[in-house]
């Protein structure tokens, strides 16, 4: 094959060609003896006209004194292939001034005959034919641009030097496009997938490419990747038949990987790191580096940064890590494998040299050893995970086919994403640790396990708004009291997040403490609204600077209900806070009862006042907070509708009618905390309650005795008789010598437990106290305090109860028998 000639040399005649030019055959005196036509079509002057005087009479140059062949160029000798060429002005015919560019060449041996031709040009069109082969010189043999002409056929006939130099050969003639590079491969979009479809459709269309982006591999460097920047036009002659196409090329390899890099980078903050869940992060980072980047990529954390814990500052030594990303995983799913992956690396592995020493590592093929033993096949770049001077993990990227070292752009990339990378999982595993303290925080303060109770049937779902932390500020509640009653509670803090939780659970405690009391509820919410004022009118602290509200309960919502399952009433008030709904068992209608509007705890106001329903036994109570039925899509009114709706199945479970209820009252994602209980009401069978009526008088004490020996007895729990008996009989007698006066009402439950109850007149507390040895009295509670479960006081409107309950098994050891 013939070498492809990149001289630039065209046989293309300039303004000064005597073929073209003005010319004058000038004697050995500069007497003009010859005179073209060309040369009068220039200057006007006929042959007869201008034959026989000087030359020198046609210049122009200052003064007419000045004119002579001395301004004459220069003679050229025969056969010079450039002459030079000087410019000069010379007189038109018609009296203006003609600039030209001229040239003198030699026509015979000096006194043979006509001495010298002069040639004669425009000036300005024989610069700008200069420029142009200038331009065509350059583009041949000093253009860093490679220029390619193909012809019809789409084989190559020229190239300039350029080309030579990228290729590394001249050797080009007769090849076609795709034939000029080893594994071509066109990388820009919206083109045909070859080169030589590419140029068939420019001399289509006549449309030009601009830019187009081809890799290969050039004969001058067979082991890597090249990329060309290529334009492509059609060439015609000048009657517009077609010659073929000339290709443009310039190696643009360095700023195509700095660009595609930078893409990774721009792609990588856009979609590594949109979670705050480790294992997600570290797919994302091999969703955005693979195949771009690296052939495959892991990511391996210590076990303590999954769990949330704060990383050790400095570096690592290698031990157990825990595989969030690598080869066999899902990506689909965007979870890893069931089971944590542990993986532990050898001491010279380069993940254990990365980790000790915190940098970067490379390895090429075959310098190490992989998971089986065998030398690992293929390049690494091992680049750990660190923020904020601690180690988290590290990560691996392989190449399959990789010999090349890599290079500064290369390392700075992977620096760099692993950086982020490392960010990213850093906010996860604070947000693990963030997390795992508010489910905490959260456990603590709602029930966990509502207690099993004879006077209802519970259900409940709690939905935070805050779904990342998992706790808001709504809250419920469900407290067992004293005679088989059961104390109910919903409430809602402004707010969500863990500073609600937290003003939450502070008023839960509150309530369940003043529950514990026996307060009716109206009283119960004075107390916790005199308790949330207090604390606002304490005023705000500084923390850091930051001022910060010393309490978020302003403007909490409540309500709370007890429920007798002897008497088959509730009574509740309300402040601030959604009337419960109300399911009547025989026919399924839901009613929201009217209970007094009570304002919203610590804005002071009005009172709070207490209602009081008698509730059919299976009655449904649903006690909620507002974001179950406020929704900014749907109306209120429609909401409650279709809280009525789902409540008409009253039969149903009421796990079931929670669950109905949340899917049909909140389908999607929740804006605001929401808390439903729901309840079944009971009644204890009347053969369960007995009830005495005594008169303050000496044999009362016995006579309740007896009663309370026989109705034991009847109810099959003659091990609890004598133990009943006493504490009956220090009950009346203790009401009998604090309350003379008034009646006195001994009521005993069986329930899940025993319950004895005495009531009278008084409003004295008993105090349980330590008899002197010598004392006559002040054993009586004492006894009861250590033969009974628990025991406690109840005020009434016309007094107070003194309770005990005893276990239907006794322990005797329990009580020191």
């Amino acid at each position: 094959m013939s070498a492809v000639n990149t001289a630039g040399d065209g046989d293309f005649r300039g303004p000064l060609d005597v073929s073209r030019a003005a010319t004058a055959v000038l004697d050995p005196d500069d007497v003009v003896v010859g005179w073209s036509p060309a040369a009068q079509k220039l200057l006007g002057y006929a042959a007869h006209e201008v034959i026989g005087r000087p030359v020198s009479t046609l210049l122009v140059d200052g003064t007419e004194a000045s004119r002579t062949a001395a301004d004459l160029p220069g003679t050229e000798p025969p056969g010079a292939p450039h002459p030079r060429r000087h410019v000069l002005r010379m007189r038109h015919r018609d009296g203006r001034v003609v600039r030209v560019a001229t040239a003198m060449l030699a026509l015979s041996p000096a006194g043979t005959g006509p001495a010298r031709l002069l040639a004669v040009a425009d000036a300005e069109e024989t610069e700008q034919w200069e420029a142009l082969q200038a331009m065509l010189r350059g583009l041949a043999t000093q253009s860093p641009v490679g220029l390619v002409i193909y012809d019809t056929d789409l084989r190559v006939v020229w190239a300039n030097v350029a080309l030579y130099r990228e290729m590394g050969t001249s050797e080009y003639a007769g090849l076609g496009p795709d034939e000029m590079v080893a594994d071509g491969e066109i990388l820009s979009d919206r083109y045909p997938p070859t080169l030589e479809e590419t140029m068939r459709q420019v001399m289509a269309t006549g449309e030009p490419v601009i830019e187009l982006h081809y890799r290969g591999r050039p004969p001058v460097d067979p082991e890597r990747d090249h990329v060309w920047s290529c334009s492509y036009y059609w060439l015609r002659d000048a009657a517009g038949a077609s010659l073929g196409v000339c290709e443009e090329t310039m190696d643009v390899t360095d700023r195509y990987l700095a660009q595609q890099r930078l893409d990774l980078l721009v792609r990588a903050g856009g979609q590594v790191g949109t979670t705050l869940n480790m294992a997600r992060t570290a797919q994302e980072l091999s969703a955005v580096t693979v195949p771009q980047f690296a052939d495959e990529v892991t990511v391996d954390l210590l076990e303590a940064v999954l769990e949330g814990n704060q990383p050790t500052r400095g570096t690592e030594p290698a031990g157990d890590m825990i595989r969030v990303w690598g080869p066999g995983y899902d990506a689909s799913t965007r979870e890893p494998p069931a089971g944590r992956q542990r993986i532990g690396y050898a001491p010279d592995s380069p993940q254990a040299r990365s980790l000790a020493s915190g940098r970067s590592v490379q390895e090429r093929p075959g310098h190490t050893e992989a998971a089986d033993g065998q030398p690992e096949p293929r390049a690494l770049l091992v680049v750990p995970l660190r923020a904020e001077g601690g180690t988290l993990g590290v990560v691996t990227f392989a190449w399959d086919r990789r010999r090349d070292p890599f290079d500064a752009g290369e390392l700075a990339v992977a620096d760099e994403l692993v950086a982020r990378t490392a960010m990213s999982i850093d906010n996860a595993r604070r947000y693990t640790r963030e997390r795992t303290a508010a489910l905490m925080l959260q456990r603590s303060l709602l029930p966990q396990k509502l207690p099993q109770l004879t006077a209802v049937e519970l259900a409940h779902r709690y939905l935070p708004a805050d779904n990342k932390a998992g706790v808001g500020g709504d809250w419920f509640d469900v407290i067992a009291l004293s005679g088989t009653r059961v104390g109910l509670v919903v409430g809602d803090v402004v707010g969500h997040g863990l500073r609600a939780a937290a003003t939450m659970g502070r008023l839960r405690t509150s309530v369940r403490a003043f529950a514990r009391l026996d307060f009716a509820p109206d009283e119960l919410l004075a107390r916790l609204d005199d308790l949330v004022t207090q604390a606002a009118n304490e005023g705000a602290i500084r923390i850091d600077g930051e001022e910060m509200p010393h309490d978020e309960a302003l403007g909490v919502t409540c309500l709370y209900a007890v429920y007798d399952p002897v008497s088959g009433l509730c009574r509740m008030a309300g402040a601030g806070h959604p009337p419960p709904a109300v399911v009547d068992p025989a026919t399924g209608s839901v009613t929201f009862p009217d209970l007094p509007a009570g304002p919203p705890l610590g804005l002071g106001g009005l009172p709070f006042e207490t209602t009081e329903l008698k509730l059919p036994e299976g009655s449904i109570l649903a006690l909620f907070t507002d974001g179950l039925v406020q929704n900014r899509e749907r109306d209120l009114d429609d909401q409650l509708d279709a809280l009525c709706s789902v409540l008409t199945e009253h039969r149903q479970p009421l796990d079931e009618l929670c669950d109905r209820t949340i899917e049909t009252l909140l389908p999607g994602a929740v804006d605001d905390d929401v808390a439903l209980l729901l309840l079944r009401t009971h009644k204890l069978d009347r053969h369960q309650v007995a009830v005495w009526d005594l008169t303050p008088d000496p044999e009362t004490v016995s006579f309740a005795r007896a009663a309370a020996t026989k109705k034991t007895g009847e109810w099959g729990l003659e091990e609890l008789s004598f133990t009943t008996e006493l504490v009956v009989s220090e009950l009346v007698t203790n009401a009998m010598r604090h309350a003379p006066a008034g009646p006195i009402q001994l009521r005993l439950i069986r329930d899940q437990t025993l319950i004895c109850e005495v009531s009278d007149t008084g409003h004295t507390s008993p105090h349980l106290r330590h008899a002197g040895s010598d004392d006559e009295g002040g054993r009586g509670l004492f006894l009861v305090a250590q033969m009974t479960q628990q025991w406690g006081t109840r005020y009434t409107p016309t007094g107070k109860t003194i309770w005990a309950e005893l276990p239907l098994v006794l322990d005797e050891s329990a009580f020191g028998f």
